[in-house]
């Protein structure tokens, strides 16, 4: 099992290299990690001590609903939004466009 701040510290890491304007998902994230600890993504960006610099509201279901947020999803909405991102039904729109994957 990863240690948790590490775990942690690299999810925020990988995280930051997403754009304004784009997405990933929590197993895009994971998968970059190695693992398929898709849950222990989603830990990690509720537990972001710094939302500003690392843009968890940027991380989005793999089938492009937009997923929780510790803000709340309207919030995460709206921020989605203002970065140029179309939101309908709770579903982004042109994803595959807007989805990031880490090689």
């Amino acid at each position: 099992m990863y240690q948790k701040t590490s775990f942690y510290c690299h999810c925020y890491g990988l995280l930051s290299q997403v754009p304004a304007g784009r997405v990933t998902t929590y197993k895009a994230l994971a998968e970059a990690l190695g693992t398929k600890a898709y849950q222990a993504v989603g830990r990690a960006m509720n537990q972001n001590p710094n939302p500003i610099e690392v843009p968890c509201h940027r991380v989005v279901n793999a089938d492009g609903r937009l997923g929780g947020y510790v803000m709340g999803q309207q919030q995460k909405q709206r921020l989605l939004e203002e970065e140029g991102i179309c939101i309908q039904s709770g579903k982004i729109q042109d994803f595959k466009d807007k989805l990031v994957i880490f090689e």
